[in-house]
């Protein structure tokens, strides 16, 4: 059964005990823990063994797993520390946004290499290194996703697959999913209005606010015989009120929830 979680980053704001209280109280099976340096680090990599223990017990006690870790920089030194943290934690998917950027001829070639040497180093910790389409990043749509699949074959190596980057890029979600669904290890989702440079206020990313077609999205994952984490990433909630944070993480969940009931995976 596809698990659906919250990243932490919704609740930047506050501690990693009240973030993941709320999650699980709006219903969620899991969570994706943030680890990005400079906005959110619900898990910092430089002291990541010092947590370790007190994560452990949050998620024991709570029964919510963690499905994935964001750590968003394509940076040698912070994966290394976050696939250990992975293996240690029992997160099995690192996330990553591919950096560069679209309008550089020779970005996507560096991305793509330093993705595959870092999948193989990836390998060792058992952990599956993901990267996502990004607005004006080196991999930006469709065709950049398919050259990254195409140049890294490692098995720990996947597509985070994130409709509104994809949605924003001009191209349609479901039929880019359906492209690329065979390398999908991690789903990152969110809802967005239009076709600005940002996804919009955080309560426009609620799934089932904006434009994109999230039902026929999750019928393709469906489909396909998906199993993999679908964490709600949305963003920019720093100032929220914690009733906020929470009312947008469970008006997600009723929507998600919803369209995988209606594709019998739920």
């Amino acid at each position: 059964m596809i698990k659906l979680g919250v990243n932490t980053v919704l609740f930047q704001g506050f501690d990693l005990r009240t973030a993941l209280q709320h999650i699980k109280w709006a219903g969620f099976d899991a969570a994706e823990i943030s680890a990005i340096q400079g906005m959110c680090e619900h898990l910092n990599l430089d002291h990541w063994k010092a947590q370790a223990g007190e994560i452990k017990a949050l998620t024991g006690d709570l029964q919510l797993s963690l499905t994935a870790m964001e750590e968003a920089a394509l940076d040698e030194d912070r994966l290394m520390k976050a696939f250990e943290a992975g293996a240690e934690l029992g997160i099995p998917v690192i996330n990553v946004g591919p950096g560069g950027s679209k309008d550089q001829p020779d970005s996507l070639g560096r991305c793509i290499g330093m993705l595959a040497n870092m999948a193989q180093r990836a390998e060792a910790f058992g952990v599956c290194l993901c990267v996502k389409a990004h607005v004006g990043a080196a991999i930006w749509n469709t065709p950049t996703t398919l050259e990254a699949m195409r140049q890294i074959d490692s098995p720990a190596f996947g597509i985070d697959m994130d409709p509104s980057h994809i949605h924003r890029g001009g191209e349609t979600p479901r039929e880019a999913l359906n492209e690329v669904v065979s390398r999908v290890r991690h789903v990152h989702i969110r809802d967005c209005a239009g076709l600005g440079p940002s996804p919009g206020p955080p309560e426009l990313q609620a799934c089932g606010r904006g434009d994109i077609d999230l039902l026929g999205y999750c019928r393709v994952l469906v489909n396909a015989g998906y199993d993999g984490p679908v964490n709600l990433e949305v963003i920019g909630a720093g100032e929220y009120a914690l009733t906020r944070c929470a009312m947008i993480a469970a008006e997600s969940y009723g929507y998600l929830n919803a369209c995988l009931k209606a594709c019998g995976a739920r």
